[in-house]
């Protein structure tokens, strides 16, 4: 029988709620469409108000709900303001466990990447939990803690932000042992008007740090001097560590070496050798490597070489830049390169540079959507991934997006290009386009549809697959039925 992550009397206790009856829950989730059978729902309120959505959660088997109001079809915690309700669970499930050791993560780019890396070394170690995909907003971060079971012996969250303030509440609220800003770059300009309010703002994930915790930062950085300073207003008693490329990094990569597929990150640790290989392509790996292994040795009491080994083998997950094959209804098949789950003038800049540097036997194919969130400088920046992209020596450059107009102008000339408003416009090109032995990047802002373009493609390829399967199962029945 599975143990009880919260029992009613718990939930009570943490919320300040009333409980409507007993019950205990094994999971909690905000969305009714996903939830598993024994979850907490919780009744968010976004675009819709989460409590028309409480009798489809009981009928898809959940324990209780947490809510401002009461509802029909099974018990609840009644409580004043849901948000307010998750948050004080989400402090209490950290609370209760007080052995776990607590990272925090984040930054312009990496943050996600990096994230997930430290939560693959935390499984090797022991009892882990981690942040699910990118839950880093304002209910993404106690939702990530909520869950958090009692016996946790380390944990991983990751922290974001759009606008001013919102990075330290959640820091607040996770209070971690050691704390990460991965980059500073050019990403929610539009929220913050210049890249310094940026650096403060991701500084401010040394809100919560727990006194004598680990600031952990890119030595690289143009912005280190001023992310010290802000950690250590936050924090003065802080320890210091940095990673990167330079001599003084307390973590230094050494090397990078790729076959296109795959690659080995070489580093030092305190001069401690470490290497480390990933199932994924682009320099940028190196620096997210060696970020994941400070960020889980920092204050854990992890060996370094038991952490990189740990880390071995790690593989991005879906729409952060995996390979994947994808059968062509005329025949062949196409190298899909996902890197769609978001995107910014750093990030793209790395895609590109990582999709330059895989093998391929037919033809290079990018399809960009456009960067969303960068504020005045969006032309110039669309505009200025004109190098980058002819860099990689592509065939063909496919553009979606009001934002990506300026790119284009800049490519027409010089390469054949494509480009459409709508990202849904592109699918019929790329249907008609892709040939047995292309290499197709897709990479965008999350708003702007390549990962629903991708979603598309893949569903092209397994019809494929099926009709073939079918196919080949005919041609076997008619083979034995013949005389």
């Amino acid at each position: 029988m599975t143990e009880a992550l919260w029992t009613s009397s718990e939930l009570s206790e943490a919320t300040g709620g009333q409980a409507s009856a007993p019950f205990s829950v094994t999971g909690i989730s905000i969305d009714s469409r996903s939830l598993c059978p024994g979850d907490l729902f919780v009744a968010l309120s976004d675009a819709r108000d989460g409590h028309e959505f409480a009798a489809a959660a009981f009928a898809a088997g959940a324990a209780g709900a947490l809510v401002s109001r009461p509802v029909e079809g099974g018990p609840f915690i009644l409580v004043e303001d849901v948000l307010e309700g998750l948050t004080a669970l989400g402090i209490a499930a950290r609370e209760r466990a007080p052995q776990c050791y607590r990272v925090a993560v984040t930054g312009s780019v990496g943050k996600t990447s990096v994230k997930e890396m430290i939560a693959r070394i935390f499984r090797a170690a022991g009892r882990a939990h981690w942040s699910e995909k990118s839950f880093n907003n304002q209910w993404g971060v106690p939702l990530s803690l909520a869950r958090m079971p009692r016996d946790t012996e380390y944990a991983v969250f990751e922290i974001g932000m759009s606008t001013p303030g919102e990075i330290a509440p959640r820091s607040d609220m996770v209070a971690p042992h050691a704390a990460m800003v991965t980059k500073i770059a050019a990403a929610h300009l539009e929220g913050l008007g210049s890249v310094e309010a940026i650096a403060d703002e991701k500084a401010d994930i040394f809100s919560g740090l727990v006194p004598g915790g680990h600031v952990l930062l890119p030595q690289d950085s143009h912005f280190l001097d001023r992310l010290t300073a802000r950690a250590l207003s936050h924090q003065p008693d802080a320890a210091v560590a940095t990673f990167g490329e330079g001599a003084v990094a307390d973590l230094r990569v050494l090397n990078y070496e790729s076959d296109g597929q795959s690659c080995e990150v070489g580093m030092d640790y305190r001069n401690a050798p470490l290497i480390t290989r990933l199932e994924a392509v682009g320099a940028h790996w190196a620096m997210n490597a060696a970020a994941a292994i400070l960020g889980a040795c920092a204050g854990s009491g992890l060996a370094a070489a038991k952490v990189a080994e740990a880390l071995d083998g790690y593989a991005p997950p879906p729409g952060r830049g995996t390979a994947e094959s994808l059968d062509l209804p005329s025949g062949g098949a196409v190298t899909l390169i996902d890197d769609a789950y978001n995107a910014n003038p750093e990030s793209m800049r790395a895609a590109l540079a990582g999709f330059a540097a895989r093998p391929c036997r037919g033809r290079r194919i990018l399809a960009l959507g456009e960067m969303l969130e960068i504020g005045s400088q969006a032309s110039a920046e669309h505009a200025g991934l004109a190098d980058p992209v002819l860099a990689t020596a592509p065939d063909l450059v496919v553009l979606a997006g009001q934002g990506m107009q300026p790119l284009a102008e800049c490519l027409e000339e010089r390469i054949r290009t494509i480009w459409e408003v709508k990202s849904e416009d592109l699918e019929s090109h790329m249907k008609n386009i892709l040939e047995d032995g292309d290499l197709l990047l897709l990479k965008g802002s999350n708003a702007s549809g390549m990962g629903r373009l991708a979603e598309r493609l893949r569903g092209w390829s397994e019809a494929r697959s099926s009709d073939k399967k079918r196919d080949s199962a005919q041609s076997a029945v008619r083979g034995e039925n013949a005389v």
